[in-house]
Order: C-alpha cells, then structure tokens, then sequence
C-alpha cells in the first residue's frame, strides 16, 4: 500500500519531528508539571487523538479545503491562542491546584486529555503540516492515496505519543517530587503559565 523507500525516508523524517522539541512537547511538559506523571500522559494522548482527527481530514480533502478558506483559518488561529491564553491564567492563579490531588484524579487526568486534544485541533499550523509534510512521503502511483495518507498519519502518530507521553511522565514524575515544597509547586504554576501563553504568542506571531 505504500512506497518501502519513502516509507523508511518518511520514518527517518518523522522520528527527527517528534524528538525536536515543539509546541505540543511543550504544552505536555507544562500540563505534566502540574499534575503528575499520569496526567502528562493523559495530555500526550489527547494531541495525539486530534493528530489523528487532523490526519483524517488531509486523507479525505478537508484540510485543503479549510485552508482555501481564509476567514475560518484565521478564526481558528485567534481561538487557539485565546484558548492556551485561558489556561496561561488558570495557571497563574493556581485555578486547578496538581490536578493529581485530591478525591478524584481521574477528573484531571480527563482534562488533561481534553486540553491537550483541543489545543492540538485548534493549532492551524498543524493541518498546515498535514498538507505540506505528509504528501512528500505518498506514491500517487501505487494508488490508494487516501490510505497511503493514513498510514502515514497513523505512523507519525503513533511515533509521537510513545515520545510525548515518556516526556510528559518523566516531567510529571519530576514534578511530583518537587511540589513536595508549596513554594515550588506554585513556581511550577507559574512556569506552566509563562508556556502557556509563550505558546499563545508563538501562534499569533507566525507567518499566516
């Protein structure tokens, strides 16, 4: 169904992305500061299940479509930030403590997954990728375009929530360790905001 050669081109090209570190690295690392281990797992699953709905999109033409559509691209580029903007101050204000404590952890791992999964969808960059990076590694001639396009997905997917979710358990394990001191923890708040909103501006600042 796909082309071996670009296929271990495309393997090759896709391990140097997911290492670099990025955005979603980033907000991981955040979001694992200040719940634990388990929730910056949670996190690097919800961007990777919108990495999916992303590649689902650019299988079936949507993400063409969207970008042909400059209102809406800019839409999604001002509610992204707005929304990493929302958690830079939830943050700073402590709104949601080490979402690991209290009675019921599960609810803040859910969130985790949720935030990761929203900021991951409402990034336009990322379908920027989808249509850009993905369509070098397809062979039109061997046919089956569309699940040529999904296995790549799937690959690059997979590939980046074995390295976003050990990156987000070791800072979250590190960070467990560390809010063991009040004064640390809040500093750990007070990072994970600054990148919040570090990413916010990151968004906005970029070419269109």
């Amino acid at each position: 169904m796909v082309d071996t050669s670009l296929y271990a081109a495309f393997l090759i090209a896709a391990f140097a992305l997911c290492v670099t570190p990025g955005p979603d690295m980033m907000f991981i690392v955040a979001v694992g500061g200040r719940g634990g281990p388990l929730t910056g797992m949670a996190a690097a699953v919800g961007v990777a299940c919108a990495m999916l709905v992303h590649t689902v999109a650019a299988a079936l033409g949507l993400s063409a479509l969207f970008l042909t559509l400059p209102t809406l691209y800019e839409a999604l580029h001002w509610a992204g930030a707005a929304y990493l903007l929302f958690l830079a101050v939830r943050a700073f204000r402590g709104a949601d403590g080490p979402v690991e404590a209290g009675t019921a952890p599960g609810n803040g791992r859910r969130r985790a997954f949720w935030r990761g999964a929203v900021t991951n969808l409402l990034n336009p960059k990322v379908i920027l990728f989808n249509v850009s990076f993905l369509p070098q590694f397809v062979n039109p001639a061997l046919g089956h375009v569309r699940e040529q396009f999904l296995v790549l997905g799937c690959t690059i997917t997979l590939m980046g929530v074995i390295v976003d979710g050990s990156v987000g358990a070791l800072s979250g394990k590190l960070a467990s360790l560390l809010r063991r001191s009040r004064r640390i923890a809040r500093g750990l708040d007070y990072f994970s905001g600054t990148v919040f909103a570090g990413l916010a501006v990151r968004l906005l600042a970029a070419p269109k």
